[in-house]
């Protein structure tokens, strides 16, 4: 399953900084005016994932394929881009590709670099853009016609779903905070809609700002306040911050980021947060030829988990035998592990579990 992550937010706030960050390199075009970022920077970055390397050493391969994330950096939003204003409709096209979406915020004060609209207000920013997306949203509803008579229930259904959503998106609320049931839901998945993705709020400090983290979490939590916003997924980082740590070893990273009270880079905590709000895990498979990580949605059952490797696995899918990474790593390998009754061996009905590992039977 592949994780996408958009990367929005108003020009100047730190997009395209974080994606180079992110990606290790300067792949995107960072300039201090609006629109730099004409077509979307699209780069693969590896999901960190320490377990791998134990488990290469383990069954003694040198070929580790981590799970991915592909980020991509939408350029600048800006009011009034629904209709269009700032190549405004085909940046929000961008932004219907991606699984979720990081709205990177602005706290920092730079007088070196300009603000879209000349002062630091994040209340007002993340404002332009929900509203950028619930209007444009709305636009795709009103594109919709109405049921012909002989239109069969799904269809009348659909349109009804459209019409009630439309109602919540013109009070300002986007789909994401709707109460929709199950058919509802699926009812709308064909027009993936703007406002229904998950958002992960990203605020860009300066770096004198994350030695106060306290101060940080008030000001953020004043800003959701504000926006009466409720489970609110977030995290605050210094992009710039991040492209000096990105170079340095992962010991002098964790050292150096220890002194602003960070355990992680900014691109784990996002990684992190876009897997939780997705609602997806990973599951490892380890053997002579490879150490590999696969990203499943949670609750998936062996034999889709099976397929997102290869689909005739699902088709052919016999049985499985798992174990906790923990265990395997005990056991040190899988000889052992079957030795000591530590494998369990699972059916079409089984859920696969965050970091087992496992084998996959298959019958071809």
């Amino acid at each position: 399953m592949k994780l996408s992550i958009g990367i929005v937010g108003l020009p100047n706030v730190g997009k395209s900084t974080l994606f180079n960050a992110l990606l290790k390199k300067q792949v995107a075009n960072v300039a201090n005016y609006p629109f730099c970022t004409i077509e979307p920077n699209i780069g693969i970055v590896e999901v960190p994932d320490e377990r791998l390397k134990v488990l290469a050493k383990i069954v003694e391969t040198e070929k580790i394929v981590p799970a991915v994330v592909e980020f991509y950096d939408i350029a600048g939003l800006v009011k009034g881009a629904s209709t269009g204003e700032g190549l405004g409709n085909k940046f929000l096209s961008h932004i219907k590709e991606v699984a979720s979406i990081a709205h990177v915020v602005r706290l920092f004060d730079d007088k070196n670099i300009a603000h879209v609209s000349s002062q630091i207000n994040p209340i007002n920013d993340i404002k332009t853009i929900e509203i950028e997306l619930i209007l444009a949203d709305i636009q795709t509803i009103e594109k919709q016609k109405s049921p012909r008579p002989n239109a069969s229930k799904e269809e009348i259904f659909t349109f009804s779903t459209l019409e009630k959503i439309k109602k919540f998106l013109n009070q300002e609320i986007p789909i994401r905070n709707i109460s929709l049931t199950d058919e509802e839901k699926q009812a709308i998945k064909q027009f993936n809609f703007l406002t229904e993705k998950p958002i992960i709020f990203v605020f860009n400090v300066s770096e004198k700002q994350l030695e106060n983290k306290e101060e940080i979490e008030k000001q953020i939590q004043n800003i959701f306040k504000n926006l009466s916003i409720k489970d609110t997924n977030y995290l605050y980082l210094c992009a710039k911050l991040e492209t000096e740590v990105v170079v340095l070893s992962e010991i002098e990273q964790k050292e150096y980021l220890k002194q602003y009270h960070l355990e992680e880079s900014g691109l784990n905590r996002l990684i992190k947060k876009a897997y939780k709000i997705l609602g997806l895990i990973s599951f490892l498979t380890a053997g002579i030829k490879e150490v590999r990580a696969w990203t499943i949605k949670k609750g998936t059952l062996a034999p889709q988990a099976a397929g997102v490797i290869h689909s005739d696995f699902e088709k052919h899918f016999v049985k499985a035998d798992i174990i906790a990474y923990e265990k395997f790593v005990e056991a040190g390998g899988w000889t052992k592990a079957r030795e000591l009754g530590l494998v369990q061996t699972v059916g079409k009905d089984y859920e696969i579990k965050e970091g087992e590992i496992v084998e996959f039977k298959i019958n071809i």
